[in-house]
């Protein structure tokens, strides 16, 4: 079936028909004999010419990190929710928080016209800076802020902060488990935040006491493993993560430390596992989900006003979740 047919069936010209099927102006009258046909026919137009003449391919790209993490999932989840809804697909590429693989499918994208992107990142370097600018199709960063492009992020350093003053009140040697400081918001902010809390409550965290790691669970049961097989006597332990707290949960269960007795142990995220890991996790709440539709929003109202300078950042709130792995006095 061909438009041409369509136009013939219903009696009107096939420039009538594509006007209808490009949602332009058509006469009550003309409309309704052009749906019956489609309708009684089964016609679907190519969705592929549909894309020559919008300009509009109705995809965005979005770009993880990584595919196993709770935060992430939750934040997809916010972002399917707004683009589904919109009539929008999702064209999902997940780099292992590799920052050479962010560049590849970010310019992966850019050779097949997405409508837009949003960029789950971790490790900003000169090349993506680089690549990120000389991008046509609207982009929103999300999790991280930078400079000079539309970011959806939470304050990283204050909701550290915040649980180290707490943390600080019952720890008298504290050890933490991080990840590289090129990550400004997990890596880099929230470390300042726990670090600079512990100072405005007179205590000190040795920097020897400080080991970086990756986001797993095995890489946070190894480190661990060698920041308490070089310091037994530490009674505090400070996760990056949930995930990371989980491995070294499992390490410190191994050793015979009761939790939080020996050992007191947060983490970041709030994920499912801090939630019905025994005991509890202490932990910080990121509305992810929210942060997930509020970056599809962005994008969509950045798709859609292409003749206007649309930068705008938002930082969302947190919250602290004690729970058992903390003590309390």
């Amino acid at each position: 079936m061909t438009i041409n047919e369509i136009a013939q069936l219903a009696g009107v010209s096939r420039a009538t028909v594509s006007r209808y099927l490009n949602n332009g102006y058509v006469s009550a009258d003309k409309k309704e004999r052009i749906k019956k046909v489609i309708d009684e026919t089964g016609y679907k137009p190519s969705t592929f010419a549909q894309t020559l003449r919008s300009k509009k391919t109705n995809y965005i790209g979005v770009i993880i990190p990584k595919i196993n993490s709770d935060s992430i999932g939750r934040m997809v989840a916010g972002i399917t929710s707004v683009l589904s809804n919109n009539n929008y697909q999702l064209l999902l590429a997940c780099t292992n928080n590799n920052a050479s693989e962010e560049l590849k499918y970010l310019n992966l994208f850019k050779e097949n016209q997405v409508d837009g992107i949003i960029l789950l990142g971790t490790v900003f370097t000169k090349e993506h800076i680089k690549t990120l600018s000389s991008y046509q199709v609207p982009i929103v960063i999300l999790g991280q802020s930078l400079e000079g492009f539309s970011c959806i992020y939470s304050n990283d350093y204050m909701a550290a902060y915040s649980l180290g003053e707490k943390l600080a009140k019952t720890s008298n040697n504290t050890g933490m488990i991080f990840v590289t400081k090129k990550d400004k918001a997990v890596g880099f902010n929230r470390r300042k935040g726990f670090i600079d809390a512990f100072k405005a409550n007179h205590k000190n965290i040795n920097q020897k006491q400080i080991i970086e790691t990756a986001f797993t669970l095995e890489a946070g049961y190894d480190a661990c493993k060698k920041l308490f097989t070089d310091n037994p006597d530490l009674d505090t332990l400070i996760c990056a993560t949930d995930t990371i707290a989980s491995g070294a949960i499992k390490y410190l269960r191994e050793i015979g430390k009761k939790i939080p007795e020996d050992v007191q142990i947060s983490g970041f995220g709030d994920s499912a596992f801090s939630r019905v890991s025994y005991p509890s996790l202490t932990t910080v709440h990121f509305y992810y989900e929210e942060a997930g539709q509020k970056a599809s929003t962005l994008l969509l109202r950045k798709i859609n006003n292409k003749d206007e300078e649309i930068s705008d950042t938002y930082e969302l709130d947190y919250s602290l979740e004690i729970r058992e792995s903390t003590r309390t006095n």
